[in-house]
């Protein structure tokens, strides 16, 4: 009788063990722990391109990024829809370039009504530069009045000079911490990662530009003025902002400078090629291509590869532009260049 009771109270034992450890939590494997670590955990709404690039590298699978603006559209035509403002009701982070580039959200974030909506502004901390349209609309009083539009008090496009873009990637990496900390540990690796293969693209550019400094180059707009003041060059454009046409008094500014510095080659930008392709004829000179970033042809180049492989792509048309020998570069194990066509004459 006490074998028979002891056998009952084992049994029970075990089948009690049994229920409680099918309820009790399991043991999660490392590939379950990295999953539930790295999910999305909310969503940041970015403005466009180069920001969207940037929070996503940072963010990795963390949140999810939703770029206000659609990918193919300059960000200077850009008229919101009450869809966007939908987005920036529901988001809860904002992350823009700064520096009076997105004129369009003010009214969009009140319109929004989100009390809780954290904005990342990418531009604090960076050295910025003067907007330098107001100058020559000064110079050129034939302007009519809506070709004397610009930016703001700065010029915006940090994003181009790898260098600010890194500090740029550091802003979004301790936005995102201070509003996500248990997400510390992923943005700083991969921002870390990230800022690695700026740096690369910065010394891309130093080995490829450094024989070159002093000289001048000429893109369609007012985009380069940070890139060529890390590189030690001089840019000049043709329209401060995408969205106006070229006055003669610009034309005739441009065809001077290009007189002047013996250029053979000018840099229009995506979507401009018309207006250069005529120039160039007059000049005797070729036209390449420097992108500013501003829009992508596809959602699906919204992404931190496809800046980083057009950026390269930038300072390689540029190096051929000032007389340098175009050679296929590999690109930080990950990107082959592509060789860029000259637009034809």
């Amino acid at each position: 009788m006490a074998i028979q009771a002891h056998l009952k109270r084992w049994g029970l034992l075990l089948i009690l063990g049994v229920f409680l450890g099918s309820c009790a939590p399991q043991a999660q494997s490392p590939q379950e722990q990295e999953t539930s670590q790295t999910e999305a955990q909310f969503t940041i709404v970015t403005t466009f391109l180069p920001i969207t690039a940037f929070t996503k590298a940072v963010a990795g699978d963390r949140a999810t990024v939703e770029q206000l603006l659609p990918p193919n559209l300059d960000p200077h035509d850009f008229q919101a829809r009450p869809e966007e403002v939908r987005l920036l009701g529901t988001a809860r982070v904002l992350v823009k370039n700064g520096l009076g580039f997105e004129t369009f959200l003010e009214p969009l974030i009140k319109n929004a009504a989100n009390p809780d909506l954290k904005i990342i502004d990418t531009s604090a901390g960076v050295t910025p530069i003067a907007d330098t349209k107001a100058d020559h609309d000064h110079a050129h009083e034939d302007h009519d009045h809506s070709h004397s539009q610009s930016h703001g008090e700065f010029n915006p496009h940090i994003w181009l000079d790898p260098q600010r873009a890194v500090q740029q990637v550091k802003n979004i990496r301790d936005g995102l911490i201070a509003v996500d900390p248990e997400g510390a540990a992923i943005y700083e690796k991969n921002s870390a990662a990230f800022i690695q293969k700026l740096e690369a693209l910065d010394a891309l550019a130093r080995e490829k530009l450094t024989a070159f400094a002093g000289k001048t180059f000429v893109v369609y707009h007012d985009v380069a003025p940070y890139f060529a003041e890390r590189y030690n060059l001089k840019a000049i454009y043709l329209v401060g902002i995408p969205s106006v046409n070229p006055s003669p008094a610009d034309v005739q500014r441009v065809m001077q400078a290009v007189q002047q510095s013996d250029l053979k080659t000018l840099l229009t930008e995506p979507g401009q090629e018309q207006v250069f392709e005529s120039l160039a004829q007059d000049l005797g000179a070729k036209v390449s291509v420097f992108d500013p970033l501003e829009r992508a042809p596809s959602a699906a180049d919204l992404s931190p590869a496809y800046f980083l492989s057009k950026m390269e792509q930038n300072i390689l048309n540029l190096a051929e532009a000032f007389g340098g020998q175009r050679q296929a570069h590999r690109f930080l194990d990950s990107f082959v260049v592509l060789e860029v066509a000259w637009i034809p004459l």
